[in-house]
């Protein structure tokens, strides 16, 4: 480290366990605590946002999974199951609860008699565009530290760390 580079609260608690427990390579610290405490922050910054923007965190989950999806906005059930990882009973609670707020709706699926598609509602779409770009403006915050180049190297490292828990099993 060069006086010219800052210090965080990681430098300190990596010092303080080299002088408790020199017996031990502290190494992961560097890294893993300090995704730990970025991620401590990009969580409040996607409160903040979602708050601003009347949402909670899941109503954001399976908005997004519908605006990303494109026109007409609209995914089955089982599709947006897996796209935010959560269980069936959950997911219908979910969809009733948005479809109360006036933020999806629900029609009968034509491919499949038995089926529902669940759509965005005018409303929905507005709301979730809106709080998706503040979160993204927020975002921007939390890396103004980094260039570009420094962005696009950290993304290719993490992405680096994290395919093999992402990779089918």
């Amino acid at each position: 480290m060069t006086d010219a580079d800052p210090r965080d609260e990681v430098d300190r608690l990596v010092a303080a366990w080299q002088t408790e427990r020199p017996d031990l390579d502290v190494t992961p610290l560097q890294v893993l605590s300090r995704v730990s405490r970025l991620a401590k922050h990009l969580d409040r910054a996607r409160r903040a946002a979602f708050t601003e923007h009347d949402l909670e965190p899941w109503e954001f989950d399976v908005l997004t999974a519908l605006r990303r999806a494109g026109k007409p906005y609209e995914l089955s059930p089982g599709a947006l199951l897996r796209a935010t990882l959560v269980t069936s009973g959950t997911m219908t609670n979910r969809i009733d609860r948005l479809a109360q707020a006036g933020l999806v709706r629900r029609r009968p699926d034509p491919e499949d008699r038995r089926g529902v598609l669940v759509s965005l509602t005018d409303t929905g779409l507005s709301r979730v565009d809106a709080a998706f770009s503040d979160l993204l403006r927020r975002e921007r915050e939390l890396l103004a530290n980094l260039g570009a180049s420094d962005q696009r190297t950290l993304a290719a490292l993490l992405r680096t760390l994290l395919a093999p828990f992402d990779a089918p099993s």
